[in-house]
């Protein structure tokens, strides 16, 4: 519930004139197999605005955006945009209606130019029927003049940074000069300064008149870009408000039906042994002479801003991809470690940043993807598999984890962001490790699952594991770190004791 001042400012605020509506939604179902994910749910946008959807994964945000893009098509529901009725069928339906959407994880050709995948089936062609490539190229030029942003036309998308990439999937979004622009998380692999870029361009499309739909979990950027917000929760519409009208407090108690007293619930468990020691170790052209440790019980926070080659490390340290040169010790012992499978021998887990490319298998069940860490080591003899033991401590893990699925059988790729985690988490539990890396745990995934995640990794210090927690977010650091370690540049710029660290200092070592 809002507080009872909340609802009077709310009150006071008045109704929005259905005439200033763009695009009105109402009465929206949508159900898969064994999962009601939209339960009769409204949404109304008015041009030039910015409306942050919110809500915890699973809340049906995400699938009510599909349906708009074309993706999805709803079980019942009305669509009016601009007073009229509309239906779509396809994506390119959506696009030819006005209607444009930035996917979380981007979906260009990473083989073609940036010039090519903007204006892919709607090249200029030239008298002779060929594609007019100079054209091309200018009509690039002129929008990224439109948007300020500074990228070669003729660079191939394989050779851009993630952020780079987000940027030219806003363009070509932009470039079908779209009535209704939908963003699913466009901040999730930016730093501050590439933020405040995106906003830029936010609000000047905001200017023109375009009325943008803004998927986030992170609540400061809600109330720095956000005119107005709706909230979800499980599949149900719970309300729609102005960004000045409510806290931070009231928003999650709408997403979560519930207070979170505690986002970081950090307590202090004995320190052990030196478990994990890192000498020296560098990856040509990528980092160079990493030097750390962590110890039973404690967990290591490794800040620093977009490339300075954190995930590297921790990629490293697990065996993706082999070190150059340096030392690696557990328990004092050096060991080589040239694979994951041999990391995992060692007692090592990782948590990869990109649970869509490098974590998740989509196409497969949740028990499939639970199990596969230790199908062969714990659950096979002389080939053959213990499969009723095997699903017995799946459904436990699941059951321990809370991950909504209607059953174990359920592909991954219908689970929610924060689900899908979970799942993730729960497969390298399965190993026991002694040895935990997360690289960005909560990216992409509600409050309510983000303090969930946090109080597991607050256990499993508890119960002696080395932790290594990478993280985008200075809160998140701040408040789960025993240590941390700050890169800059593939290099360790230095190292801060929970007493000593704040943003300020984390961000003067990751920007040296």
């Amino acid at each position: 519930m809002l507080s009872p001042t909340t609802m009077a400012a709310v009150r006071k605020s008045g109704a929005v004139p259905a005439a200033d509506y763009l695009l009105e939604v109402e009465n929206v179902r949508k159900e898969f197999p064994g999962v009601l994910a939209l339960d009769d749910v409204q949404f109304k946008l008015r041009r030039g605005t910015v409306h942050a959807l919110m809500g915890e994964n699973g809340a049906g945000k995400s699938t009510l955006m599909k349906i708009l893009a074309g993706i999805y098509t709803p079980d019942a529901g009305s669509f009016l945009l601009k007073k009229q009725p509309i239906r779509l069928k396809s994506p390119l339906d959506a696009l030819e209606n006005g209607i444009a959407m930035i996917h979380q994880e981007l979906n260009l050709m990473p083989f073609m130019t940036v010039a090519e995948n903007i204006w892919i089936r709607r090249e200029p062609m030239s008298r002779l029927g060929l594609v007019d490539h100079a054209r091309m190229r200018a009509m690039t030029a002129k929008l990224f003049e439109r948007l300020r942003i500074d990228i070669d036309p003729d660079a191939e998308v394989r050779d851009l940074s993630v952020a780079s990439r987000q940027m030219v999937e806003i363009a070509k979004a932009v470039s079908y000069e779209s009535d209704v622009l939908i963003m699913d998380e466009p901040t999730s692999a930016l730093t501050e300064r590439e933020v405040e870029h995106l906003f830029t361009i936010i609000r000047a499309l905001r200017a023109e008149g375009i009325g943008i739909v803004y998927i986030t979990h992170k609540m400061n950027e809600l109330f720095e870009i956000a005119d107005e917000f709706s909230v979800f929760r499980d599949g149900k519409f719970i309300g729609t408000h102005a960004s000045t009208d409510v806290t931070r407090d009231d928003i999650i108690r709408m997403m979560v039906g519930r207070e979170i007293t505690q986002m970081f619930p950090k307590e202090e468990v004995p320190i052990g042994e030196v478990v994990l020691s890192i000498e020296k170790l560098s990856l040509d052209r990528v980092f160079d002479d990493v030097s750390f440790e962590v110890r039973a019980g404690e967990i290591l926070g490794i800040a620093g801003l977009v490339g300075s080659g954190r995930s590297n490390v921790a990629e490293t340290i697990f065996g993706v991809t082999p070190a150059s040169s340096g030392t690696i010790r557990i328990r004092g012992k050096e060991v080589r470690i040239d694979t994951p499978n041999t990391a995992i021998r060692h007692g090592m887990a990782f948590l990869t940043e990109d649970r869509k490319d490098t974590g998740c298998l989509l196409s497969l069940d949740v028990l499939e993807n639970m199990q596969v860490a230790v199908l062969q080591e714990r659950f096979t003899k002389a080939g053959f598999v213990a499969e009723g033991a095997l699903q017995r401590v799946c459904a436990e893990m699941s059951e321990k984890l809370r991950v909504k699925t209607p059953s174990l059988s359920e592909k991954v790729e219908n689970l929610s962001g924060g689900n899908q985690q979970k799942v993730l988490i729960g497969r390298w539990l399965l190993t026991d490790p002694k040895i935990l890396i997360l690289d960005e745990p909560t990216r992409g995934i509600d409050v309510g699952a983000k303090a969930e995640i946090h109080r597991l990794v607050t256990q499993l210090a508890r119960q002696g594991v080395a932790i290594i927690m990478i993280s985008s977010e200075m809160p998140e650091v701040l408040g789960m770190s025993d240590r941390i370690m700050v890169m800059h540049g593939g290099r360790v710029t230095g190292f801060l004791d929970r007493e000593e660290a704040s943003q300020v200092k984390v961000m003067e070592l990751a920007a040296r």
